[in-house]
């Protein structure tokens, strides 16, 4: 609650002000630095001076994307296992090191990244570079640990995928969605394939990707640049560097077939699920289109007095929520997401919620929004970033996630600018370019049925 009202604070202060984008993007530039070593590891280096805090991040330009069919889950498991021991530490003595002087640690896998990383007190900064470092070409891969391992991920597709309705819809909906693109895969991987995974596939998979040249080494914090130059040249330079080729970024067909699938599962309440391809920022014929899908996202579902809510949701009452998705910042194309549940009070079904929904796009596309509104839209986005840039975590996943995908972190200190660029009538492009059925996926999640009670 609180981080909301903050950042409406912020909006209403943006809006009165009438500042520029270029004045908001200098304003909340922090120092930034970046270097590479011989072997090929990248290292960018923030400084943020407000506390002696830093977090150090290791990004690997691997994640489920890169997997071939049949070792699905291969990048998760590895990120698993590199906390179960190497050359110099047992399984779980890193951690236990670092817990022990107070720092946090964790790891997140994605479709095109696997990263790690610890917040710990400025001058314990060394102590978490030794320890990647380690990671990174001193991993054992014990096979003991290793089938344990496999267990407890098995467990957690069950929890988190197999018996959650939700995700299990969520993650068929993608299968159909993606009709070329590796996306289509389970980060977790498919249980198939995690009962087929082996030890050496995990080994040979490490060996290709936790390379220094396919890594990169983000640091924010209280720090200066020559001191993490000076750690990183000690810890990161002797290792040697055996490059590896990135596959392509994954693409999808531009259009060909409107798909649908009904999902019966054990849900509460039927619901709508549409997704139409479009592209990413990486592969945006111009960078624009992709900016302009982030704001259409905001124009329909970017707070209270956004277009799904206010119509559907209160005006209409056709919904009881309807929302908006599109996240541009990936290595391929990616999806434009809608979603809802239906008024069941007032009878209203999920071909009468999605044809409420094309209401929507279409206005969009024979009328672009009013200056007006695309201002109030701009002004609660650049809040929120600007808001954001507290966080020195969020700072550092910008950057190692935009350098992951292939992106310059650059792009960040432009992106207030680039955002506040976009006119209503390329909203309105967008929508008659991308939103169009030979791009859509449908989903009907509806409750399994159930025998009544006597």
């Amino acid at each position: 609650m609180h981080m909301a009202r903050s950042t409406l604070l912020l909006t209403l202060f943006l809006l009165l002000c009438g500042l520029t984008g270029g004045l908001q993007a200098t304003e909340t530039r922090q120092p930034t630095h970046e270097f590479s070593l011989d072997n090929g590891l990248k290292v960018i280096v923030r400084e943020d001076h407000r506390a002696p805090v830093v977090v150090s991040q290791l990004w690997y330009r691997v994640g489920s994307s890169y997997e071939p069919p049949g070792r699905t889950g291969m990048s998760h498991a590895l990120e698993h296992m590199m906390f179960k021991g190497s050359e110099r530490l047992a399984p779980g003595q890193a951690s236990r090191l670092l817990s022990s002087l107070g720092a946090q640690e964790n790891a997140f896998t994605g479709r095109d990244y696997t990263a790690y990383y610890q917040i710990l007190s400025r001058d314990q900064l060394a102590i978490a570079l030794e320890l990647e470092a380690e990671r990174m070409h001193g991993l054992t891969l014990p096979e003991d640990e290793f089938l344990r391992e496999m267990e407890v991920i098995k467990e957690e597709r069950r929890l988190r995928v197999d018996d959650n309705p939700n995700s299990l819809a969520y993650e068929r909906f993608l299968t159909q969605a993606y009709m070329a693109s590796p996306y289509a895969q389970p980060v977790i991987g498919w249980m198939h394939d995690l009962d087929r995974l082996t030890v050496d596939d995990l080994r040979a998979w490490y060996r290709q990707h936790y390379q220094p040249s396919n890594a990169i080494l983000v640091i924010v914090g209280d720090v200066q640049v020559d001191e993490v130059r000076e750690l990183a040249e000690r810890y990161f330079g002797p290792l040697a560097d055996a490059p590896t080729t990135s596959p392509k970024p994954p693409l999808e067909l531009p259009g060909g077939s409107e798909r649908s699938l009904t999902l019966h599962l054990p849900v509460q309440m039927p619901s709508l699920l549409l997704g139409f391809n479009v592209p990413g920022l990486s592969t945006a014929e111009h960078t624009w289109e992709a900016h302009a899908l982030r704001l259409l996202e905001a124009v329909l579902d970017g707070g209270y007095s956004a277009r799904l809510p206010s119509h559907l949701e209160r005006d209409q009452a056709i919904a009881t929520s309807a929302s908006a998705s599109y996240d541009g910042f990936v290595r391929g194309d990616t999806l434009f997401l809608l979603s809802g549940l239906p008024n069941q009070s007032r009878d209203v079904d999920l071909e009468q919620l999605e044809q409420a929904l094309w209401q929507q796009i279409d206005e969009l596309k024979q009328t672009p929004p009013s200056q007006e509104e695309l201002n109030r839209v701009q002004a609660q986005m650049t809040a929120e970033l600007v808001y954001a840039q507290d966080s020195i975590s969020h700072q550092a996943n910008q950057i190692g996630m935009l350098e992951s995908i292939g992106l310059p972190w650059t792009l960040l200190d432009e992106d207030i600018a680039a955002l506040e660029a976009i006119t209503p009538e390329q909203i309105s492009e967008v929508a008659r370019r991308y939103l169009m059925p030979e791009r859509l996926t449908r989903a009907h999640i509806l409750p399994v049925a159930t025998e009544e009670k006597r």
